[in-house]
């Protein structure tokens, strides 16, 4: 039976893996484990096809420690206690074992409590991989005893090099096939994967055993073998485009017009096209402050919860908490307000130079400042009746300068109503200061 094109081209060690730099860039995590005497018992936690067992294998490598692998779904209690039993053996003659356990998350309680006084004993390393959160599927006991890696799904870039690999590897990957891609159909095989390394290969397994041998005995995908391999038609975008920025403008406006369902058409058809989700997560970050702002302060929560979301779960799962941030955009009460004034603001700023600081704002942090006048007559707000002070705080030039004019709607209605007590309550002690003061 033949080797599928993803097992044979699985990474041997570093220079060929692709993707998880926050774990094995220069002194991430993982690659201060790599090497002899570094071994640790981890956790790897992410999608599908993102590297976990990969990442195990390496590790296992780089220890130089015996690697014995099993699947949670075909082995049991029994399983784990011959391997233990020949891990200990091993031990006695100075070998150490790695213990890998695909899809942990489906040992049981019991079944997960035989791993304890092996891992404490240091009898076996205990290398686990889940596709669900540990906090949730892991036995407190034995996931205190364990680090836990989060790999992230792999984006275009770090897809492409794979795909490279497994095109020109002459050995272990297509390259003595003659096998060759149009740039349409590299780009659709990539976008069509969803940051899932073996969805990717599989499918160009599939494309390259069914395209035609052309002249000289190669084969071509195009676009159309592309597309049938991976059972999902490449939608027509150029990330770099014109339809790209029709796109996102149609989801901008149709967030700013309050139309949830339109909202979730252009979701919906930006990301059948490939759309990077994190492109699509900091364009409504950008939306939540521009144009919903302070009249509803949790939607950029919303958004930001959906950005953690998508990193945990990746593609498709994790593109439902988008979603759910958009039509939460859509529906929330709009303001601009606080976009318009800092706008104004950075004007003033770029337009009328370095204004000074007022003498009484300014830090007086040594003897020579005190004596020039910083900060003095400054009034600390807390010692007054409801922390207002009647202060200036604009520079000379700008004094009485307004650039926040808050809306009536949503939670900035009631801003406006604060600001304006404040400035009422501002302006009552200015008067009172006048009166106080000597004729």
């Amino acid at each position: 039976m033949a080797v599928p094109l993803a097992e044979r081209i699985r990474p041997q060690n570093l220079d060929e893996y692709s993707g998880q730099e926050h774990l094995l860039g220069p002194d991430k995590p993982l690659q201060k484990l790599m090497g002899p005497g570094r071994s640790a018992s981890l956790i790897f936690w992410g999608p599908p096809g993102t590297g976990k067992t990969t990442l195990a294998r390496i590790l296992a490598r780089s220890w130089d420690y015996r690697f014995v692998e099993f699947s949670a779904v075909l082995s049991g209690v029994a399983e784990v206690r011959r391997v233990v039993e020949e891990a200990r053996t091993m031990l006695k003659s100075g070998q150490r074992t790695v213990l890998f356990v695909d899809e942990i998350h489906r040992f049981n309680k019991a079944q997960q409590d035989a791993f304890l006084p092996h891992v404490e004993s240091g009898v076996i390393t205990l290398l686990g991989a889940t596709t669900e959160n540990p906090s949730f599927e892991i036995i407190p006991a034995l996931l205190s005893r364990l680090r836990v890696m989060v790999l992230h799904p792999l984006g275009p870039e770090e897809l492409r090099p794979i795909l490279d690999r497994a095109l020109s590897d002459p050995e272990r990957g297509l390259g003595g096939q003659g096998v060759e891609l149009t740039p349409e159909a590299a780009e659709h095989l990539v976008n069509a994967a969803f940051g899932d390394a073996r969805r990717l290969l599989v499918a160009l397994e599939v494309a390259a055993a069914a395209a035609p041998l052309g002249k000289g005995g190669a084969k071509l995908i195009d676009l159309a073998q592309a597309e049938e391999a991976v059972g999902k038609k490449a939608l027509r975008y150029d990330k770099a485009g014109e339809e790209h920025y029709n796109l996102i403008s149609a989801l901008h406006k149709s967030l700013r017009g309050s139309d949830p369902d339109a909202a979730l058409y252009w979701l919906s058809r930006m990301l059948a096209a490939g759309e990077d989700p994190h492109y699509i997560l900091r364009r409504l970050t950008n939306f939540a402050c521009e144009d919903v702002g302070l009249a509803d302060p949790y939607a950029l929560n919303q958004v930001m919860a959906a950005l953690r979301a998508y990193d945990l779960m990746g593609s498709p799962e994790g593109e439902l908490p988008i979603a759910q941030a958009v039509v939460y955009l859509a529906l929330a009460p709009k303001t601009n307000a606080v976009y318009v004034a800092f706008q104004a603001a950075k004007r003033d700023a770029q337009e009328l130079g370095p204004l000074e600081v007022p003498l009484h704002i300014r830090n007086p942090s040594t003897k020579l400042m005190k004596g020039l006048g910083y900060g003095k007559d400054y009034q600390y707000p807390h010692d007054f009746e409801d922390a207002v002070v009647a202060q200036e705080f604009m520079p000379e030039r700008l004094k009485g300068r307004r650039y926040y004019r808050p809306s009536q709607r949503g939670r900035e209605k009631f801003l406006a109503e604060r600001l304006e007590r404040l400035r009422q309550a501002k302006a009552r002690l200015a008067q009172d200061k006048k009166k106080d003061q000597p004729t």
